[in-house]
């Protein structure tokens, strides 16, 4: 349910309100927006009738939410949220661009990658420290070492850090050196690592998993934002379709879908969308146009001889292309790069 309040709604009627929900069982999240204050409650919808809600002091209105999804509903903050991470915002006036090798291999790799990314644009360096790959015999990352390697990359170049969390053992090593966690399609629906990253405090980049619909990614946020951790934000990255010539079907469509039915900030990967290079360019373009408040690239200095996903990593002159590109679509979206 959610209970909107009036505008200069004092805290004791706010809380006589909040005092009232606990009672009937909810769990109450309170969003305190530039207006007014919204009371989400999440719990037993029989058991209350809307309009004794209305009739107390200080409330606006009160509606039922039928949707699975109650915190991650547009209806809860229909502003929007615009994540902060330092002095980037997501989910703003600014399109922003993460990019940077798929798994961090050398000092030297991660190094030229940051300085390249950071150069054309970027403000968030990503790269993958715990690698979840297919087959058991591929490369699967550096592990602190390389989380290490990324962060001082990223403080040399003045950048943030976005990783790959793949356990809930994990997280505190992870949350260390990275200022975003990520939440690769594979554990999408992994929901004891989701309720484990709600108790964290660190914003969560949370991917569509490969078969899931938009319906499942949204509820795989509202467990993260059970927790209490608001800071989710949502991305595209391909789901798997019969259709074999791309690595997986880029869903643009989901963009402006979700950004309809949620207030979390929504990405978009082409890179992972088409597993093709010569793909990520077109696709990004039209994520940006389809309204994405951000883009996750894979860059490498030189993705013929990369460890992993070298076939999808844009080399650094398409790289700075790209965003010479996207500095002239931004503006016509209402947006900038």
């Amino acid at each position: 349910m959610l209970v909107v309040m009036q505008e200069g709604a004092t805290e004791p009627q706010i809380q006589a309100v909040i005092d009232r929900l606990v009672a009937l069982g909810f769990a109450i999240h309170r969003s305190t927006g530039v207006v007014h204050t919204v009371l989400g409650g999440v719990g037993p919808m029989e058991s209350f009738d809307p309009r004794d809600f209305e009739v107390m002091d200080g409330v606006k209105e009160c509606h039922r939410i039928m949707s699975p999804y109650k915190l991650a509903s547009r209806s809860f903050r229909p502003a929007g949220t615009v994540v902060k991470v330092g002095d980037v915002e997501i989910g703003g006036g600014k399109v922003v661009v993460m990019a940077g090798p798929c798994s961090v291999e050398t000092p030297e790799q991660i190094s030229c990658a940051a300085e390249i990314v950071a150069k054309a644009g970027a403000t968030v360096i990503r790269g993958g420290a715990f690698k979840p790959r297919s087959s058991p015999y591929s490369f699967q990352g550096l592990g602190e070492e390389g989380l290490r390697l990324l962060r001082k990359a990223a403080d040399d170049n003045g950048l943030l850090v976005v990783s790959e969390v793949m356990d809930r053992s994990q997280i505190p090593l992870v949350a260390e050196y990275a200022d975003i966690l990520q939440v690769g399609a594979r554990n999408m629906q992994n929901f004891n690592l989701l309720r484990e990253l709600g108790n964290t405090r660190k914003p969560i980049l949370l991917k569509r998993g490969i078969a899931a619909t938009i319906e499942e990614l949204l509820l795989s946020a509202e467990y993260i934002m059970a927790g209490g951790n608001y800071d989710v934000i949502l991305c595209e990255r391909g789901i798997r379709t019969f259709e074999s010539y791309t690595r997986n079907t880029m869903d643009i469509s989901a963009i402006p879908i979700v950004k309809k039915l949620s207030h979390l900030p929504m990405m978009a990967d082409p890179s992972h969308g088409t597993g093709r290079r010569d793909k990520v360019l077109p696709m990004a373009r039209a994520a940006v146009a389809a309204g994405a408040d951000g883009l996750i690239i894979e860059v490498h200095h030189d993705p013929d001889h990369a460890l992993s996903d070298g076939a999808q990593s844009l080399r650094p002159e398409q790289f700075t292309l790209l965003m010479e590109q996207l500095r002239i679509i931004a503006p016509a979206v209402g947006r900038t790069i």
